[in-house]
């Protein structure tokens, strides 16, 4: 079976042998999966009346849940707005009747929002709405395979969310392997994908095993294979420049944190 990535990479390689097009295969599919995606959930939202970004707050606020509201500070982070982008949002919805914006009695810069009885009502039939839409646009994958993509899509994106463990108790600051290849390129080093040392603690297991700042571990591609490692000493392929060397590293059992706020993993 072919579909219209393969046909574009096809093309590319007759036509450019000497560049590498394997890249296209993941990164072309998910914008292409993207933008069908897009327009297939959008086919419910206008049935309601809705935009996909009306909907985000809708949800996000039915998920919150809190009683007096949700600080609007706390809105813009969880939606990934900027200030002036979640004013006018929320200027629109209360305009709309769907959401209240009161002022926040602890803090008098900020504001509270919460949904009016006719936004929580429209969430209420929207959602489940939503939701079959989601799970029509799956049908052609079992649930094994759902359960597979859903992994390997976890995997990439922790490594630009960043994560963090719920203790520190490495002692060591990770930066992802784009930023290695990234970071090696710029000083004329060899690009390797594996995770960047940007911290290491003082006393801590992680300076024991003797890592630095700058140095690689050379064989994690991403913050889950050590998440999936068995605890105990694991020995590690170090990158120093381009000195090859073993590190001995006792892992314990790796437990996840609060959400990191940086692209970047600190165990």
């Amino acid at each position: 079976m072919r579909d219209s990535v393969d046909a574009l990479v096809e093309d590319w390689r007759g036509k450019r042998p000497d560049l590498d097009f394997e890249p296209l295969q993941v990164i072309r599919r998910l914008g292409r999966l993207r933008s069908h995606v897009d327009a297939e959930l959008a086919r419910v939202f206008d049935a309601y009346g809705l935009g996909a970004a009306t909907f985000g707050v809708l949800v996000t606020l039915a998920r919150l849940d809190e009683p007096d509201g949700v600080s609007q500070r706390r809105l813009m982070d969880e939606l990934g707005l900027t200030s002036g982008t979640i004013s006018v949002r929320m200027d629109r919805l209360v305009d709309e009747g769907l959401v209240h914006r009161d002022p926040d009695p602890g803090d008098r810069r900020n504001v509270r929002i919460r949904l009016t009885a006719k936004g929580r009502e429209l969430f209420e039939r929207v959602a489940p709405a939503h939701l079959a839409n989601e799970r029509r646009l799956l049908a052609p994958l079992t649930a094994d395979e759902q359960a597979q993509l859903a992994g390997l899509l976890r995997k990439l994106l922790l490594e630009f969310e960043g994560s963090r463990t719920r203790d520190a108790a490495l002692g060591l600051t990770l930066a992802p392997a784009r930023e290695t290849i990234r970071a090696r390129e710029a000083v004329g080093l060899p690009p390797v994908a594996g995770l960047l040392v940007r911290a290491v603690a003082d006393g801590s297991p992680a300076e024991k095993a003797g890592l630095r700042p700058g140095d690689v571990l050379k064989d994690v591609r991403a913050v889950g294979d050590l998440y999936h490692a068995a605890p105990g000493k694991t020995r590690l392929p170090v990158l120093r420049g381009t000195e090859e060397r073993q590190a001995t590293l006792t892992l314990p059992p790796l437990q996840p944190g609060p959400r990191s706020r940086a692209a970047e993993h600190i165990l």
